[in-house]
């Protein structure tokens, strides 16, 4: 059975704060971090509200997303906001694309 693995980047409703993750069920994923801001939950997702799902990537194998976020995660804030930019110009929030 083949398996999609993503690499994504939420964002909170001023677009202040950037939250990098790694799943293999991005609705899912979604939902907990939804889940966890209304609830106040003390994750970074869920204490900052990064809810809006701005940028993703789709592997087939776990260990080059979990590379790829390790890679994405060292960046500085300037580049990170280039390569949202580029996928994402508007930073339109792209939740309903993955559900």
């Amino acid at each position: 059975m083949l398996h999609n693995y993503y690499i994504y980047i939420t964002t909170n409703q001023y677009r202040t704060t950037l939250y990098i993750g790694f799943t293999n069920n991005i609705q899912r994923r979604l939902s907990q971090h939804h889940f966890d801001s209304i609830n106040a939950k003390k994750s970074f997702a869920g204490k900052y509200g990064c809810v809006y799902l701005v940028y993703y990537e789709v592997f087939d194998f776990p260990k080059q997303a979990i590379a790829r976020e390790k890679e994405l995660k060292k960046w500085r804030r300037e580049k990170k906001n280039k390569l949202i930019s580029d996928f994402n110009p508007k930073w339109e929030t792209l939740n309903n694309q993955v559900f």
